[in-house]
């Protein structure tokens, strides 16, 4: 096994440890890789929040780094290489999803990179907040030269997560676009749908978004609570992208939606009640949207690089993890955490 350092939960769910940790040894097909930047989710810290001690809990799965170390099968990478993992680090390969390059859709559910179960050993995978991880080489990405690797890595959740359902909706020049919700995942949404070439509006609680939602290239913001700036916008938009990240009545978004148009529900994922009246009057849809497949992935990283589009983040050092996710917890962020994993010792 290789010894590296991370953050681990305690029994108690409620704050990390630094402490040891084993990885595998290399497969044929794995790469080491050694992790430089981690960005932090709401998915860790619900994680965090509700861990009982019953696996081993060690969070992180968008991050950077570089390749240490190689399977004796993997031609695509050399020690050296840049490198970006998302949260996906397995699936069967075999299944209909998979065959069609939507791993995120495995039948057989894919291998999560924290949290989840290896396909071969039936070990609990753990994340990246450690000075190392060994991924099988499929589920790696190269990171394109010119994206700084810090602000890259929250592309590869928060950014995959909005990337897909907006190039399955075929956003792009004259789509009218309002991206709901201005976090982590909202931020990227307005970037890539500007640089799809959509008129994009931001919706927010708060008027306060405003030049924010300008500077990321958003053509108007709309205060959610303001009735008449909402009902002028009725029948508006052919996609709504909704990000709130905690449980909310999705029809005065769905009241947003043009004739024939989707809100796209991303943010809070737990159950929600919708009037059948709400979709039939304008035949609208409702849709969601997990992660993304190989291609995606790899597709929205060569957007990136192309329009020089990376997350707006706040750069911690690693020990500052705790205080990180207290600070998620109090939506105390503009827009993504990172941690800098520079300050574990990479093996021991």
């Amino acid at each position: 096994m290789r010894s590296t350092l991370g953050w681990q939960a305690g029994r108690a769910g409620t704050t990390l440890r630094r402490t040891s940790l084993e990885r595998r040894e290399l497969r044929a097909d794995d790469v080491a890789v050694r992790v430089d930047y981690c960005g932090v989710c709401h998915t860790d810290l619900h994680a965090v929040r509700a861990h009982t001690g019953e696996a081993p809990l060690v969070p992180g799965h968008e991050f950077t780094g570089v390749v240490t170390d190689l399977g004796h099968e993997v031609t695509r990478f050399a020690v050296g290489d840049r490198v970006a993992v998302g949260n996906i680090v397995d699936s069967c390969d075999v299944c209909a999803m998979c065959r069609a390059g939507q791993e995120n859709f495995c039948h057989e559910f894919p291998t999560l990179t924290y949290g989840g179960t290896d396909r071969h050993d039936g070990t609990t995978t753990l994340g990246a907040y450690s000075g190392e991880y060994v991924v099988r080489d499929r589920f790696a990405y190269p990171l394109p030269a010119g994206l700084d690797p810090a602000a890259a890595a929250p592309l590869l959740c928060a950014g995959i997560t909005v990337w897909e359902p907006l190039r399955a909706l075929g956003v792009g020049p004259g789509t009218r676009v309002a991206v709901a919700g201005l976090g982590g995942l909202g931020h990227l949404a307005v970037k890539f749908a500007v640089a799809l070439g959509a008129d994009t509006t931001v919706v927010s609680r708060s008027a306060g978004k405003a030049d924010d939602a300008r500077r990321l290239g958003g053509h108007d913001l709309i205060v959610s609570t303001d009735r008449g700036r909402m009902a002028a916008a009725r029948d508006r938009f052919d996609v709504v992208v909704d990000t709130i990240a905690v449980p909310h009545d999705v029809t005065p978004y769905l009241g947003l939606v043009a004739l024939d148009g989707t809100l796209s529900h991303l943010g809070h994922l737990g159950a929600i009640t919708v009037r059948a009246t709400d979709l039939l009057i304008g035949r609208k849809k409702l849709s969601s949207a997990g992660s993304g497949g190989r291609p995606a992935t790899a597709a929205m990283l060569e957007f990136c690089a192309r329009h020089d589009i990376t997350a707006d983040i706040e750069l911690l050092p690693s020990a500052h993890v705790n205080e990180a996710l207290d600070r998620l917890e109090r939506d105390d962020v503009r827009y993504r955490l990172v941690l800098d994993m520079s300050g574990l010792p990479r093996n021991h």
